[in-house]
C-alpha cells in the first residue's frame, strides 16, 4: 500500500487522470494505484480509494466513500456510494452498484442493478437481473465457497438469502424475505416465507 500513501505519487496520478479528461470532485481526498486504467468521461466524487488492478470504462461514475480493487468496470456503470468492490469482480456495462453493497468475485451481467445493502460473494448475475435491498448469497459453509448462478432477468425480493450452491434460472422471480436453497426453475415464482399470524385483540402484559 506504500503506492496509495504516498503524497508525491498521489499527485502525480491526480494530475494524470485528471489531463486525460477524468473529472474529480475534491481530487486531494481520491487515491490511485499506479497500475489505474481509466476511460473517457469519468467522474470520481470525494473519499474513493481505488487499490490495484482496476480497469474501468467509460462514462462510469463513482460516488464517494466506495473502494475498488483488483476488478473491472466495462462502459456506463454506476457505483456507490459506500459500495466495496473487492477482488475478482467484473461489472458489465449498463450495470448499478448502490449504496452499502459489497461484491467479491462475482461477475454481474449487463443492466443488472444491486442497488442497497447487499452481499454478493462468489456469483454470476445474468442480464438485467435486480436484487432486492438486503439480499445475501451464502457462499461460505463454514468449509468451502460456493457459487450462486442467477440467470438473465431474475427478480430477487429485498431481504432474501441465497444459500450456495444454488442456480435461479431465467425468468423468475423470488419473494421477499425467502431463504432459497433448492434450484428454481426458469419462469417460476419462489417463496419460502412463513405464513403471517394475527391475534385479535392482544393484550400486552404489564409489568
Amino acid at each position: 500500500m506504500k503506492q496509495i500513501n504516498s503524497q508525491k505519487i498521489q499527485n502525480k496520478l491526480r494530475n494524470k487522470f485528471k489531463s486525460s479528461g477524468v473529472k474529480m470532485i475534491g481530487p486531494e481526498t481520491i487515491f490511485f494505484s499506479k497500475d489505474t486504467k481509466i476511460g473517457k468521461n469519468v467522474t470520481i466524487d470525494p473519499y474513493v480509494v481505488i487499490a490495484s488492478k482496476v480497469k474501468i470504462g467509460d462514462n462510469v461514475k463513482i460516488n464517494s466513500f466506495s473502494h475498488l480493487e483488483n476488478c473491472k468496470i466495462e462502459n456506463n456503470v454506476k457505483i456507490g456510494p459506500y459500495a466495496r468492490i473487492r477482488p475478482g469482480t467484473i461489472l458489465q456495462a449498463g450495470s448499478r452498484v448502490g449504496n452499502f453493497v459489497e461484491i467479491k468475485k462475482s461477475n454481474v451481467g449487463k443492466k443488472s442493478k444491486i442497488n442497497h445493502l447487499s452481499y454478493i460473494g462468489d456469483s454470476s448475475l445474468g442480464n438485467s437481473v435486480n436484487i432486492g435491498a438486503g439480499t445475501i448469497t451464502c457462499n461460505y459453509d463454514g468449509f468451502n465457497k460456493n457459487k450462486t448462478k442467477i440467470k438473465n432477468n431474475v427478480f430477487i425480493g429485498s431481504n432474501s438469502s441465497l444459500v450456495a450452491p444454488v442456480t435461479v434460472s431465467e425468468n423468475s422471480i423470488v419473494g421477499a424475505g425467502s431463504v432459497i436453497t433448492k434450484n428454481v426453475k426458469k419462469n417460476s415464482l419462489a417463496l419460502t416465507r412463513s405464513s403471517q399470524i394475527e391475534v385479535k385483540n392482544y393484550k400486552r402484559k404489564k409489568k
